[in-house]
């Protein structure tokens, strides 16, 4: 498995494991009523001060003097095996710098192999939001980036605020079993609620999990949006040295990049969003696109199945393979399979992770579906169960999965709280009602739209109905200034849908779309010459991508 594709697998467990449609309508590598949280908590976790993304910031920190320490770090820099590694010191509160209260955010960095033709510092995000840029690079994300942007820039991987090694760190503590019994009938293995019973104990759940973070984290809950992570980028070009910002976003980072160009138009030499967002569309429409564009990848899975993974495909023909689908949902509500060596059961909860997680790297994933497909079709869950990420329930002690990074970027082990980053960042970028009737109603919509996939992330948004709220709202980009920026878009993205590159790149001023016709999660560093030729072109040469480009 290349780099490229174990980067967009852990994204995948992000949007997968939370069942979600985050910003980033996904993303990448990867998805009765609730009571509110105590008043205690609920006024701990409310922001004090909401800033706006679409506010341009001040170009200079000379702008504001109490932000002058923070620009004039210069990081100490030292090996962390063939990288290098370092710290960066930000506010936490921008609104009031000099309060004291901070977050440190590690670094790491691939220098640029040719010194004498560098360019500056290329700095990316792997998306989420809750990706970790330390942990991708250092598990040789390098081979993400073509050889021209390796020779000329140095790599530039980062936690964003609240994200793994940051410190302090989004913590919401161990998920706790509810002390109700279980809806009784099949439907408790199901992804979508059939009964009252069933929705109040969903919202019940949320409310559970809203005020373990609250409980845990309300000190910076209401300072881990986007908003204040864009202006961290621009302390970070500083400490870099960099006169300008050369960035590259994929899924989620699409959305910090668009933030960064609209704060600081005049600091930026060169954007690509890659996979985007749309910041236009309200959490509603977030959702429908994106239950929308995972139904239609199961169809190009099963229209293209016998391409890509041949006699490994579950049935002989695509009606074949979508009624085996249909079929399996079907039965894992009502008996879950059984997985070998394992008390864990597959249900239609795990199907669904399953068979989502398989659209974000078609060249990888696509046969490993087939070949689960087909044996849970003889009702062994096993395969199945592994291309989740579950190991529940297993005979061994598993493991949780880390990041290797700690607050200098060096050796520590840190937890994986991208579940958790992936909803405190949402929830506080993204306007959501309290009325819990609102998400029943859009629920109704999108399984209307598009089924189980489009249900599956309408549930996903429960959390935010009493998280933290943000100063954003859903806008079209206002960004005089900004140079031309570059977007790109693969057509059968399941997690930011194509339409949502189109609409960005005519939002942003000299705006350019650059396509990948193909399926899975965005298209940079995936092996597309293409794509990796323009997209590498652009960020050495600043060569402009004409309009209509197609790959």
């Amino acid at each position: 498995m290349n780099h490229s594709v174990s980067r967009r697998a852990a994204l995948a467990l992000v949007l997968s494991a939370a069942v979600a449609a985050p910003l980033a309508a996904c993303g990448p590598d990867p998805t009765g009523p609730r009571a509110a949280p105590p008043a205690s908590t609920a006024a701990a976790a409310a922001p004090a001060t909401a800033s706006a993304a679409a506010t341009p910031a001040p170009s200079d920190a000379a702008a504001r003097p109490e932000l002058a320490d923070f620009y004039r770090q210069q990081p100490a820099w030292k090996a962390c095996g063939e990288l290098q590694c370092a710290a960066l010191t930000v506010p936490m509160d921008y609104g009031h710098p000099e309060d004291g209260r901070t977050f440190t955010l590690p670094l790491v960095r691939s220098a640029a192999t040719d010194p004498a033709g560098r360019i500056g510092s290329l700095v990316f995000n792997p998306g989420g939001p809750g990706g970790s840029g330390v942990a991708h690079l250092k598990e040789g994300g390098t081979s993400s980036f073509g050889e021209r942007v390796r020779t000329r820039f140095d790599i530039v991987g980062f936690d964003p605020r609240g994200v793994a090694g940051s410190k302090p760190a989004v913590d919401c503590g161990a998920p706790e079993q509810s002390d109700e019994p279980s809806p009784a009938g099949p439907a408790r293995n199901a992804v979508v609620p059939t009964t009252e019973a069933e929705r109040r104990a969903l919202l019940t759940e949320a409310d559970r999990s809203t005020a373990a973070c609250a409980a845990r984290s309300a000190e910076i809950l209401p300072h881990v949006g986007t908003a204040d992570a864009a202006r961290d980028l621009d302390v970070l070009r500083a400490a870099l040295g960099d006169p300008k910002l050369s960035y590259l976003g994929w899924s989620y980072g699409t959305y910090l990049g668009t933030v960064y160009g609209e704060l600081f138009p005049q600091r930026v030499r060169a954007l690509v969003l890659d996979g985007a967002v749309d910041p236009a569309q309200d959490w509603s429409e977030r959702v429908l696109r994106s239950g929308v564009a995972f139904r239609r990848a199961v169809d190009d899975y099963a229209d293209s199945c016998a391409a890509v993974a041949g006699r490994a495909c579950p049935a002989d023909s695509p009606d074949g393979i979508r009624k085996v689908v249909a079929d399996l949902y079907e039965r894992t509500a009502r008996k879950p399979l059984k997985v070998d060596g394992s008390t864990r059961r597959v249900d239609q909860n795990l199907l669904h992770s399953a068979l989502t997680k398989a659209m974000y790297t078609p060249e990888s994933q696509w046969k490993p579906l087939s070949e689960a497909l087909r044996s849970a079709h003889r009702g062994n869950g096993t395969a199945l169960a592994a291309l989740a990420g579950d190991t529940s329930g297993s005979d061994d002690d598993g493991g949780g999965g880390g990041g290797d990074g700690g607050g200098d970027g060096g050796g520590e082990t840190v937890p994986d709280n991208s579940d958790a980053v992936l909803s405190a960042v949402n929830c506080l970028d993204i306007p959501h009602p309290a009325d819990p009737q609102a998400y029943w109603d859009l629920l109704d919509r999108a399984r209307q739209q598009s089924g189980v996939f489009g249900a599956s992330t309408a549930l996903a948004e429960l959390d935010c109905r009493t998280w933290p709220k943000g100063g954003t709202t859903p806008h079209r980009v206002t960004a005089a200034g900004l140079p031309p920026v570059l977007v790109v878009g693969t057509t059968g993205d399941p997690a930011t849908p194509y339409e949502d590159a189109q609409s960005l790149a005519a939002q942003l001023p000299g705006g350019m779309l650059l396509t990948l016709k193909g399926a899975g999660h965005t298209a940079y560093g995936r092996g597309n010459a293409c794509v990796d030729g323009a997209v590498d072109g652009y960020l050495t040469g600043l060569t402009p991508v004409a309009p209509g480009t197609t790959c």
